[in-house]
This record gives C-alpha cells, structure tokens and sequence, in this order.
C-alpha cells in the first residue's frame, strides 16, 4: 500500500459543472460513470473511498476494470473489526488493486480528544469527526474529485443523490446511485467476489466495531449501524469534504 501523496489544494476553477456532469451521466453505468471521473479529472486527481465494508467489493470490482490504478483512499479509525481490515487485504490482492491508501486518524487529536477511547459512547458525532471526516478531509487534498458507494434503495439521506455532485472544491461520484440490491448481488456472482467475514454473522453493514451491530430479520441493511440512536450517517457524506 503506498504512502498518501503530498497535500496539493486543488484549484476550483479547474472544475466542470456538478450538475452538467450529472445530466450527462443520469442513466450511464457505474462503469462509465468512473471512466467519465477519470476521464474528466485524471487518474491522479480523482479517489475512489471505501470502507472495505459488506458492499464495498462490488463498487470496487467495478473501478478495478476500469482501471486497478485508481487511488482508493481506506480510512483505518483503529476501531474496525480485524475482519475488515483482514477483507481489504483480501480485496487488494484478488483486485489486483495497486495504490490503496490506509489513511489514520491524528494521534495528537485522539489523545486530547478520546483519551480513554470513550468518545464513541458519550459523543459519537465527535468521534466520527476525528477518526473519519477530519481524515478524509486530510487525504482528499489532492484531488479533485472523489468517488463513493452510496445507493438510493439505502433510503434515508441517500434516497435521493444526484449521479454527480458539487462537493465545494472538488467533485463526488456516486455511481451506484441507480443500482438495485439485485444488481449489487450480480456483480458479486458474476466477479466471484467473496463477502465480507462477518456477512456469515449476520451483519449487514458494517463499520466501527463499537456502532456496528447484526440486523435482524427484516430490518434494513443500516439498521444494525448506530441502533439506538438517531444517527445514521458518519458525517463525511452530510457535509462538504472542502
């Protein structure tokens, strides 16, 4: 896995139009909407960033056939289940993924902020902040547009995001904003993808070991993220990444 890249701003007015690019990419495939991010952008200015998650080898499998040198940034919060980071290294070999960015939270932040590693319980926005959306933030500083997995039949915030939208100083991507659960599936089939470890054990999404729990029968997919509380998003996709 490579190092992250020098921190470059990325110049603004170097960007095409968001909503331009999400007429013209309305009803194009995941496929073409990645060769049109790396086409528009470059393949060193454009990330794709995943939480090797329960979904994420699809969306991966798709950027590998694109192309397998795609930056894909990995955000490590050292609160993920061993399983997770064991199917990363799974995915990057079967992949042949070549420039996979393991990106940490700042150790000068946890220690003044989390201590204790408490914070997930008594503040769990703030946590989220210091080990997910101040990292990222951090490793997208040199590129100029950055692609994710988010799907509409996931519902909630996500139920209704463009194909391509303005994320401040930069574009975000979101080729799987058509695609169904059975064309998820598919793509697993069809690329004989394995599943994530804990899949087996009942989780249908999984993330931070703490906020990750197994979904019941007839619940959601999310449902198991955070329950209990209110929150169901992390906060990198509720706010601009500028």
């Amino acid at each position: 896995m490579s190092t992250l890249a020098p921190e470059l701003a990325v110049a603004p007015a170097a960007l095409p139009a968001a909503d331009a690019l999400d007429r013209a990419l309305r009803t194009a495939s995941p496929a073409e909407v990645i060769a049109a991010a790396v086409r528009t952008l470059g393949r060193e200015k454009v990330a794709l960033v995943s939480s090797f998650g329960t979904e994420s080898a699809a969306l991966l499998k798709v950027m590998a056939d694109v192309d397998p040198a795609i930056p894909v940034v990995f955000l490590d919060t050292g609160w993920l289940f061993e399983e997770t980071l064991a199917y990363r290294d799974t995915l990057i070999k079967t992949l042949g993924l070549t420039d996979v960015r393991s990106i940490k939270p700042d150790e000068e932040a946890l220690s003044r902020q989390d201590p204790d590693r408490e914070l997930w319980f008594t503040d769990p926005d703030a946590c989220c902040r210091i080990r997910k959306v101040e990292p990222l933030a951090r490793a997208l500083k040199p590129f100029a547009g950055w692609i994710n997995g988010r799907k509409r039949f996931q519902g909630g915030a996500r139920a209704d995001i463009p194909v391509v939208e303005d994320d401040g100083v930069r574009l975000k991507f979101n080729p799987f904003a058509n695609v169904s659960r059975e064309e998820i599936e598919a793509i697993y089939t069809l690329g004989r993808l394995p599943p994530h470890p804990l899949v087996a054990s009942g989780y249908q999404s999984v993330g931070c070991m703490p906020c990750s729990s197994r979904s019941a029968a007839g619940e959601d997919a999310r449902d198991g993220r955070w329950r209990g509380r209110a929150k169901t998003e992390c906060g990198i996709h509720t706010m601009k990444m500028s």
